[in-house]
């Protein structure tokens, strides 16, 4: 551990300045900035870290915080928007896929078991699964 005088010396700072400092408390801007910043990581990690500054900020409103549109905080933490969900639509490269013949035609009413099978694809991306 080295001595505060020598550390002052050689950083160039008067001692009194350095112990006014460490005496001084956090500023009310700095224990604002804590608390929202609490609140904003909680709403980041609510909406599966997805939500950017926009989601966030109306978040803060609805919970009847005074924030600015832009919050700096969040770029400061690491903070961001999840994007890119894949490519634009129609952007795959290689042939349609086959479609296959609709022999139901919507007559859902069948007499016998296992005679009919239905599915359904709804596409979500492999991140979100869990």
């Amino acid at each position: 551990m080295w001595p505060v005088r020598r550390m002052c010396k050689v950083l160039q700072v008067h001692p009194s300045g350095f112990y006014a400092w460490q005496q001084c408390p956090a500023s009310e801007r700095t224990k604002d900035d804590q608390r929202i910043l609490g609140m904003i990581k909680q709403f980041w990690l609510a909406s599966g870290a997805v939500y950017g500054y926009r989601k966030i900020t109306c978040d803060l409103r609805d919970w009847g915080e005074v924030c600015g549109k832009h919050p700096r905080l969040m770029p400061s933490e690491g903070l961001r928007s999840k994007t890119g969900f894949g490519g634009r639509p129609g952007s795959r490269a290689g042939k349609p896929s086959d479609v296959s013949p609709n022999h139901l035609q919507r007559q859902f009413d069948v007499q016998e078991p296992n005679k009919v099978w239905v599915t359904d694809i709804t596409y979500r991306p492999a991140e979100s699964i869990r």
